[in-house]
Formats: C-alpha cells, sequence, structure tokens
C-alpha cells in the first residue's frame, strides 16, 4: 500500500515540475488525468481494508493534479497570447516596408546626390561634414553652414572626383576658437526593405544593405512619389 502511495505522489511531483513546459497540448494532459485516474483505482482496490486510506488523502490528491492541469493550462494560454501579440507586432513593422526610415545608419550612394541632416552643436562656430567610406577611411571634408537644415552631399572626393558607389557614414566635426568641441550626428532618410526578427530585437534592412535595429529610427515617412 505504501508503494502504491509512493508511486502515485511521485506521479504527481513529476507533473508538477514539467508545468513550464509550453509546448504540452491539451490531448497530453487528458491523457496524464486519464493515467491518474487509473493509478488512483489501482490504489483504491488494493488498499488494506481494515486499514482504508481516508477519503480526504484522495481529495488532496485530486485537488493537487487538478491545480497542476489548471497552471498547464494557463501557460499554454499565455504563450498562445504572447505569439499572437509577436505577430501582431511583426504585422506592424512588415508594414514599414517600401517607407523611408530617418535614421543616422550609413547612407547608400548609387551616383544621385543624397540629402543630409546634419545636426550642429549650437556652440559650434565652424562645423564640418566629413564623409568616410565603408573601410572608416576618410574621403571627404567640407565647411557647413550654421544655419539648420538639409543640405546635398554630391559624392564627391575633396578634389572633385566622383566615388564609387557603396555606402557612407557622415558626422560633423564642431569647432569654437579653432577648438574641437565634438563630432554629432547626421540624420538621413532611406527606404525600408525588410524587417528582421533577430533573438528578440526587430532589424530593419535599408536600401542598400543598411541593417539598424527598429529603436534607432527616428522618424517615418512616405516615399515622396506616392
Amino acid at each position: 500500500m505504501t508503494e502504491t502511495l509512493a508511486a502515485a505522489s511521485a506521479s504527481a511531483a513529476s507533473l508538477s515540475a514539467t508545468t513550464n513546459n509550453s509546448t504540452r497540448t491539451d490531448q497530453k494532459i487528458s491523457s496524464d488525468f486519464q493515467t491518474f485516474l487509473e493509478m488512483l483505482t489501482v490504489q483504491m482496490q488494493n488498499q488494506d481494508p481494515l486499514n482504508p486510506v481516508d477519503s480526504s488523502d484522495y481529495a488532496v490528491q485530486l485537488a493537487t493534479f487538478s491545480s497542476v492541469e489548471q497552471q498547464v493550462l494557463t501557460n499554454d494560454l499565455l504563450t498562445s497570447l504572447m505569439t499572437q501579440m509577436s505577430n501582431s507586432g511583426m504585422t506592424q513593422l512588415a508594414s514599414w516596408v517600401g517607407m523611408e526610415a530617418r535614421s543616422t545608419a550609413p547612407a547608400n550612394f548609387d551616383g544621385a546626390p543624397v540629402t543630409l541632416t546634419p545636426l550642429i552643436a549650437a556652440a559650434a562656430d565652424t562645423a564640418y561634414l566629413v564623409a568616410r567610406d565603408e573601410s572608416g577611411t576618410e574621403i571627404s571634408r567640407s565647411a557647413l553652414s550654421l544655419t539648420p537644415g538639409d543640405i546635398t552631399w554630391a559624392g564627391v572626393d575633396d578634389s572633385g572626383n566622383p566615388l564609387p558607389n557603396g555606402n557612407y557614414t557622415f558626422e560633423v566635426e564642431n569647432h569654437y576658437d579653432g577648438s574641437l568641441l565634438g563630432v554629432t550626428p547626421v540624420e538621413h532618410y532611406a527606404e525600408v526593405v525588410e524587417a528582421q526578427a533577430n533573438g528578440g530585437d526587430t532589424i530593419l534592412v535599408l536600401d542598400g544593405g543598411g541593417r539598424i535595429l527598429s529603436s534607432e529610427i527616428i522618424a517615418l515617412r512616405r516615399p515622396a512619389s506616392e
């Protein structure tokens, strides 16, 4: 009798230990519950007639298994809701594809002028736009007006020679009274061509192959052609 009770308790403990497995299906739960009832029936049939198990012990075992069963169902429900929320978020991000995103990511140059928005430090009395190629090598430096606004980068080096197509990064060097104050970023718009889920983060792929986190997007707009 003691061995039978121990087996039943071990079964309940085993079920409790696996309640965090979100992939368990309702059919599996029903199967486990049927097995538990069969074990409980065997326990009742083989108990000592002169020393029967108290009915309250059976009630405790049933309540324990029922609690485990409900917890597993709750976990499955939470997993389903999380999946739906994730899918909903990806659906929303998918709507960004084809939009123009503003960021400080590298700009793709394909031979056509690139519109840039340099962010100039308020204390600067002189500022320079510095362009670098994909290897990080400086390929051009030009003086900037201190008046806020967009500028057009023609894609040429300091000698006026056309640069090859590719991704270029930009920064503003801010100076005051001949001393470097620091650098500030340059923003620009680029078309979003793909949204990817990567380890809990969402990566946006821009025209030209640039990749940034969705959290790095500053603004979105429809293409001017629409």
